[in-house]
């Protein structure tokens, strides 16, 4: 749900950044939502869910899958002008629009040196060895394995700890966020610590809540 220090303006301004529809066109889909119950602006999906006398509940949908569900007061409704373009230069949305630039600037395995750090990469997994039990550095055992990945430019291996194990499998194509270099036993390997990010590309359920308090 939307964070409730966050404004109704400041959130749609956001869903429209993140789904790259028109401010303008996903304010006329509200309306048409409420009028009709249910209109569609780009690949969301909006339906009116309960009005009230002040308030309208909405809920958005992507390809059926179900994004967020809040209360818009009918004054914003009733706004004249741009209600949503006009929250699109908040810090919110610029800081949304940096880390989606960020992202994109991924790099290659053969641009990997040891000591690198804030990499994001996208790669192939082609193996993951058994998982066993080590004793680390602060006192308590962890969950490691060692796996492979690759991409047209080559081959590293990727640690993996704890839940990060069971959340990807051979085949799978991920996407690695903020991960460093290492050198262990002589050969380079790539860590993600609990500041990075490991998912497959070929999910879709990432929640808007996430992106928000990220």
């Amino acid at each position: 749900m939307r964070n409730k220090k966050t404004s109704t303006g400041e959130y749609l301004a956001f869903l429209s950044t993140m789904y790259e529809v028109d401010p303008d066109k996903l304010f006329d889909a509200l309306i048409q939502a409420e009028v009709k119950k249910k209109s569609e602006c780009g690949d969301l999906a909006i339906e009116c869910r309960g009005k009230t006398r002040d308030k309208v509940m909405f809920l958005f949908l992507k390809d059926s899958e179900v994004l967020t569900q809040f209360s818009i007061f009918r004054e914003f409704l009733l706004r004249s002008g741009h209600p949503i373009r006009d929250f699109m230069d908040t810090d919110m949305i610029r800081k949304f629009l940096a880390r989606k630039a960020k992202r994109s600037l991924s790099l290659q395995i053969r641009d990997l040196r040891t000591g690198m750090v804030q990499i994001n990469l996208k790669a192939k997994v082609l193996e993951i060895a058994k998982p066993c039990m080590v004793y680390t550095r602060y006192g308590n055992y962890a969950s490691v394995a060692n796996a492979v990945i690759a991409d047209e430019t080559g081959t590293i291996r990727l640690c993996l700890w704890n839940e990060q194990i069971g959340s990807v499998s051979t085949g799978d194509t991920i996407q690695i966020e903020n991960a460093r270099t290492s050198m262990f036993r002589g050969q380079r390997q790539l860590n993600i610590g609990k500041k990075g990010l490991l998912s497959s590309v070929n999910d879709s359920n990432s929640q808007v809540e996430k992106m928000i308090s990220s």
